[in-house]
């Protein structure tokens, strides 16, 4: 959520650079609601002061020769008429606030100067690429014929057992994906240094809130029926993020960084045609998420150090990628600045991304209420939070797949997964197990 005191301050200033995110600012709107609560403010002072005044006046009446009882009759009347307006002020005053809250939660985060301009995917701006893609001497096959043949990648009972975009993953297959999330997990925490979590999978409205899902982006999420209203995570961004909701921490702690594997759900409102074959859009996929909390100093740098852990997996993993930078319209909702890192995918002969790393600035925090205290000042101030995917574990099984098969159509196991795999070096067609 935007300062609301620097919507009020530089309307203007801010309404432009919106524009880079092709967000329009209703200026004519807020500044309306904005003189609107501004006049209700002042008449429940200006009611407020008359309420004191009145109350003095029960004396001065009785110096007058009013009988006592009279006098505290004509004041009681004259409070209660006030009392009354104030009711009324009160009443408008929330309404207008109400609106004006409601506002504020649909502004998008202001982007950093040096995000680039452009609308779309194609206006991203290419930082440097690692790794060169390989040279394959015969037809490279894409993960779903290579899941078949080796009979580990199931999408006909994932429909049986709940629907289009989930799948089933058996055998060796299954093993390689959890041996994915295990070398993950132990980069970040052993080389990195970040604090493993474990999180619920579920979370209440006001974690969705404070990470700038909710409310705009409810259609995005699954719900769950019952007397309590919760929501399936759709990343751990949240249930991590939402761990220092509400708190003040002290600024020797920062910064704080978790890391959690997790399942994530997502409805893909708006994706119905994109990537329907495979792995790459699910309503159910698996991800280890990285957090930063962060003194707001030190958001941009954590950017660059955060994004060089999740390129670190793929280094390890020797899987080309490149790191792009987001334009302004490509970005996300809470964002200031965005890299995604593109892993080389063969059978697509492209790019295609597998993490997002994001500066947040103090976007969430002043939603969450997240603030550190600032030891020159003694009084609290927001933090800055990150988050960023390292990576997202069904798009790199998928990237393992189809960069390490075979001509016989298996599957070599990368150097780095090994410890995971029991012994298993190659994963074999069926056929000549």
């Amino acid at each position: 959520m935007l300062d609301i005191k620097l919507l009020r301050t530089d309307t203007a200033e801010v309404a432009e650079k919106l524009r880079k995110k092709f967000f329009v600012l209703d200026v004519e709107r807020f500044q309306n609601l904005e003189s609107k609560r501004k006049a209700l403010q002042i008449e429940s002072e200006t009611l407020t002061a008359e309420k004191k005044k009145a109350s003095k006046q029960v004396g001065a009446l009785i110096a007058e020769g009013v009988a006592v009882e009279d006098a505290k009759k004509q004041v009681a009347v004259t409070l209660q008429q006030i009392s009354e307006k104030q009711d009324g002020s009160a009443e408008a005053l929330k309404v207008v606030q109400d609106e004006l809250d409601a506002m504020l939660a649909e502004i998008p985060n202001i982007p950093d100067a040096s995000v680039p301009e452009g609308k779309e995917e194609d206006d991203n701006v290419e930082v440097y690429r690692w790794g060169t893609p390989k040279t394959f001497d015969f037809e490279p096959k894409d993960h779903v014929d290579l899941g078949a043949a080796i009979a580990g990648l199931d999408f006909e009972t994932a429909v049986k057992i709940t629907g289009s975009r989930f799948a089933v993953m058996t055998g060796e297959l299954a093993r390689l994906h959890r041996a994915l999330a295990q070398f993950m997990l132990e980069t970040h925490i052993v080389e990195h240094g970040y604090t493993e979590a474990n999180v619920p999978f579920m979370v209440n409205a006001d974690s969705l809130f404070g990470t700038g899902t909710l409310p705009k982006f409810e259609e995005d999420l699954f719900k769950l029926r019952g007397e309590q209203e919760y929501y399936l995570i759709p990343t751990a961004e949240v249930p991590l993020s939402n761990m220092v909701r509400d708190t003040i921490v002290e600024n020797h702690e920062l910064p704080l960084q978790y890391v959690a594997h997790t399942p994530c759900f997502r409805s893909e409102a708006g994706s119905y045609g994109r990537d329907t074959r495979g792995m790459i859009r699910q309503h159910q996929f698996e991800k280890v998420e990285m957090v930063h909390i962060v003194h707001p100093d030190k958001s941009f740098e954590a950017l660059e150090t955060m994004c060089g852990h999740a390129e670190k997996i793929l280094q390890l993993l020797d899987l080309p990628f490149k790191k792009v930078t987001l334009c302004g319209g490509d970005m996300t909702f809470g964002a200031c600045k965005t890299y995604d890192l593109e892993v080389w995918l063969p059978a697509q002969n492209t790019y295609r991304e597998i993490s997002s790393v994001s500066n947040m600035g103090d976007f969430q925090a002043r939603r969450m209420q997240a603030r550190f205290r600032n030891p020159e000042t003694g009084k609290p101030q927001l933090v800055h939070t990150l988050n960023g995917s390292g990576l997202a574990v069904g798009r790199t099984l998928v990237a393992v797949m189809e960069n390490y098969q075979q001509a016989d159509g298996s599957i070599a196991i990368p150097t780095v997964l090994k410890p995971w795999m029991a012994g298993v070096d190659v994963i074999r067609p069926a056929t000549n197990k």
